[in-house]
């Protein structure tokens, strides 16, 4: 049992990123009995070995299942109208099951793996990244190292001050926190959003947050992740070459219209276009940039929009791949006149102090027993363990 010293790091179970609550309704409805392997994977080197945390990191998850949603945080799901009752009845008896989840060390590496039905694994992603993370700052976290990140955030919202001087532009510049898996901490991220709201509250207008969004009155941003459509490369009713476009329809069926923001980079921005024909970009509201040059994925979507006689200007770009805020105000100066436009931004706002952030995710590997595969178009984020099924992947979408 954790001991009276224990500080827990979740506190509740809305503390986590809208798009794994869009995601699992989607699970919930369309593959219930679907089974899944997640896991954690640093891609740099940590100043201090993670495997340190292990036995801290067992107590919070210990205390993480530990955890059901209140009346309250079932209610404010309720009043987002694509979150569905009957998936809202499911959470209300919701608990995370202790024997789905492993953490084990390899010398100075941290090894954590969720495996299990996915309905119930899947929700575990946000919340180990969140707990690996804060865990590992809390011994950064002293009075010198607070200041600067509130000089840094300072000096955020001087540029942004200093850029609504310029002159405006067809449409608006919106920022959202997207900072949640990588954050120095809970409080931080909290100090974060409500000082950037209370200084440029006309640019800050979302946060993927949702306990954020709940108590601050702000607007809960998200839509799919890659484990959404890399499931649908295992399903066995789904031909491997077809399951962009049986991840994109389901996703149509179960919001109608709602949650419109299609991720464009699970095999590259190429193959996706190849299958997000004029079906699909009138259906969908927009697409997420999350891999490779922006500029040059930006001018791509909008000549494909034109190639199928789509104005651009009726469709929405969002740019969420480890973003500052001078990148996004680039891509913003670039894009603005011509698309509308909305930013995610995590590690740049929610830990930016000093001190290394961690580069750290907890990915799908393998579903239904068959392995799965991310091919974005930056190098070094690829996901696989599995050789053989990589190379088809390649063969089939031409990569």
């Amino acid at each position: 049992m954790p001991s009276s010293a224990f500080q827990p790091v979740i506190e509740s179970l809305l503390d986590t990123d809208l798009y794994k609550f869009t995601m699992w309704q989607a699970m919930l409805h369309r593959h219930p009995a679907a089974q899944a392997e997640y896991q954690f994977i640093c891609r740099n080197r940590p100043e201090h070995p993670l495997a340190e945390l292990a036995d801290e990191i067992e107590q919070q998850i210990d205390h993480l299942c530990s955890l059901g949603f209140r009346q309250d945080e079932l209610d404010y799901l309720s009043s987002l109208r694509y979150i569905k009752s009957d998936f809202v009845d499911f959470l209300s008896l919701f608990h995370f099951q202790r024997r789905f989840i492993d953490v084990s060390v390899q010398g100075d590496m941290l090894s954590i793996v969720a495996r299990g039905p996915q309905v119930h694994v899947m929700g575990f992603e946000i919340f180990v990244l969140a707990i690996v993370n804060e865990l590992y700052f809390r011994r950064y976290q002293t009075p010198d190292v607070l200041d600067e990140g509130r000089r840094r955030l300072q000096e955020k919202i001087q540029l942004l001050h200093a850029f609504s001087q310029e002159a405006p532009r067809r449409f608006p510049l919106a920022i959202s926190d997207f900072g949640l898996r990588r954050r120095f901490s809970r409080a931080w991220q909290t100090e974060v959003v409500e000082r950037l709201r209370a200084a440029v509250p006309q640019y800050i207008t979302g946060t993927s947050n949702v306990a954020l969004a709940k108590s601050h009155g702000l607007i809960p941003v998200g839509t799919m992740a890659h484990e959404y459509l890399q499931s649908y490369q295992a399903f066995g009713k789904v031909r491997l070459r077809d399951f962009q476009r049986a991840a994109l329809e389901d996703w149509v069926q179960e919001y109608r219209g709602d949650l419109g923001v299609a991720l464009t980079d699970v095999v590259g921005m190429d193959a996706f276009l190849a299958d997000f024909d004029l079906y699909f970009a009138k259906l969908f509201d927009g697409l997420r940039h999350d891999s490779g040059d922006p500029i040059a994925w930006g001018e791509k979507a909008i000549a494909h929009y034109q190639k199928l006689r789509i104005d651009p200007a009726s469709k929405r770009f969002v740019f969420s791949d480890g973003l500052n805020l001078p990148q996004a105000l680039n891509i913003y100066r670039h894009f603005a006149d011509r698309v509308q436009l909305a930013f995610g931004i995590g590690t740049n706002l929610s830990n930016d102090l000093g001190p290394q952030p961690l580069n750290i995710v907890m990915k799908l590997f393998q579903c239904n027993g068959m392995p799965t595969a991310k091919l974005p178009d930056s190098p070094g984020k690829e996901h696989c363990t599995d050789a053989t099924f990589l190379a088809y992947l390649r063969q089939v979408f031409g990569r």
